[in-house]
């Protein structure tokens, strides 16, 4: 095998530019391929952090009264209101896949006001001593919520980077006064959102969603949420699941383990509410699948450039067998077998489209990397689609060189010596 192989790289450095040329009908297939498939990849992540966020895995879990999700501020339901115990809390984090839960009130309608300056449009959230760190929210200034704070039932507030600017346009809020429903509270810190938790807003239907996180929110200890808010209100719940993969499993099995602490009915009859998580991976499937059903057509035409580097293999093979003719009759003529004839020309036309191969993959990452450059498209080199490139491009010198090949080992000796 060593010595086909030397053989193999000998003849093609004895006739370069026939064999580049031959070659070039793989690295032409191969680059568009790796350039199509890396540009799938890239897009399909691209898919994943815009409606996800880079690495947050987070899964919102709401509660609906029948088909539409519950409001807070005006919903009614002829059901009794779920009340989260610390049992279905505790059963939640433990599931499986679920690396942490924080569970929240929340209110749009809150009258939120610093002396003139109102935060309308903006959200009040009561929320437990997860919520910041689930939800990837990092203190700019002053401090976070303290377990003193939840457990004296503390007037103290946090507010994010956008209700600073809007509440307190030029004084730093710390230490300030904000009123909620007309209860005071002392702003204790400055939060804001990681970038990785905040999904791409790249239409009006995706701004109108998340346009009260943009407007500002109000934050309080749970505890203190029945001071400004005088009515019981249903929590909801953010769940971080331990990978992306994860999120539709867990955000479900989270879902349902809420769902234990809804009540029935006197008359036995299931209740309108339920909780549901928000499945965003099936929307990031759905448009995966849409992006990667165009690019797959593409990839089937860039296979075509395969089809004729092989033809073109096998055509220089068979040139290369009558070029060698007597050297083969010769090699007969002293008793070489059939199978170490068929071995060499096999080992030279695999040898010849493995290392066409290579180039095409070190041409189509370079490609993709200008493709990315100039359209600005996402690119991510798959390593799984490299490697089955090489190898795709070996088995294409076997299977096109196999006809050449058993040319030159069915040649008669006394024949193949005769000729000119």
């Amino acid at each position: 095998m060593i010595e086909n192989i030397r053989l193999a790289f000998q003849g093609i450095w004895s006739h370069m530019m026939r064999s580049f040329l031959t070659m070039l009908g793989i690295i032409i297939g191969i680059a568009s391929i790796i350039a199509i498939v890396s540009t799938i990849k890239g897009t399909s992540e691209q898919i994943k952090e815009d409606l996800i966020g880079a690495g947050s895995n987070t899964v919102n879990i709401y509660l609906y009264d029948g088909d539409n999700q519950y409001d807070t501020d005006y919903g009614s339901s002829s059901s009794a209101t779920p009340i989260l115990s610390d049992d279905v809390k505790e059963s939640v984090r433990d599931l499986d896949h679920v690396e942490n839960a924080t569970f929240f009130y929340s209110s749009s309608s809150a009258n939120i006001y610093n002396n003139n300056n109102s935060l309308q449009g903006g959200s009040v959230y009561g929320i437990d001593v997860n919520y910041l760190n689930t939800c990837g929210y990092v203190v700019q200034s002053g401090r976070g919520f303290v377990t003193n704070d939840y457990k004296d039932y503390s007037k103290v507030a946090l507010i994010d980077d956008n209700a600073a600017q809007n509440l307190f346009p030029s004084e730093n809020p710390v230490g300030k006064t904000v009123e909620i429903n007309e209860e005071p509270y002392t702003v204790v810190g400055v939060i804001r959102q990681d970038e990785n938790y905040q999904p791409t807003i790249s239409d009006i239907n995706e701004y109108y969603q998340y346009m009260e996180n943009m407007v500002g929110s109000v934050m309080i200890p749970d505890t203190c949420w029945p001071i400004s808010f005088k009515f019981d209100v249903p929590q909801n719940a953010v769940i971080k699941a331990d990978s992306t993969d994860n999120m539709s499993t867990a955000g479900n099995a989270a879902a349902d383990a809420m769902n234990e602490a809804i009540p029935v009915s006197s008359n036995g009859s299931k209740s309108s509410m339920s909780y549901k998580a928000d499945d965003i991976m099936k929307q990031v499937r759905n448009m995966q699948k849409l992006s990667e059903s165009t690019n797959n057509q593409l990839i089937w035409i860039a296979s075509i450039s395969l089809l004729v580097g092989g033809i073109g293999v096998m055509n220089i093979m068979l040139v290369s067998v009558t070029e060698r003719t007597k050297e083969i009759g010769l090699k007969k003529a002293i008793g070489a077998r059939k199978k170490t004839i068929l071995g060499q020309f096999l080992t030279e036309a695999s040898v010849l489209t493995s290392i066409g191969g290579i180039i095409g993959v070190m041409t189509g990452i370079g490609l993709s990397k200008v493709v990315g450059k100039v359209t600005g498209s996402p690119t991510a080199i798959s390593i799984p689609s490299i490697v089955i490139a090489v190898l795709f491009s070996t088995v294409i010198g076997v299977v096109f060189g196999l006809l050449p090949s058993v040319k030159a080992a069915n040649l008669n000796p006394i024949d193949a010596l005769r000729s000119e």
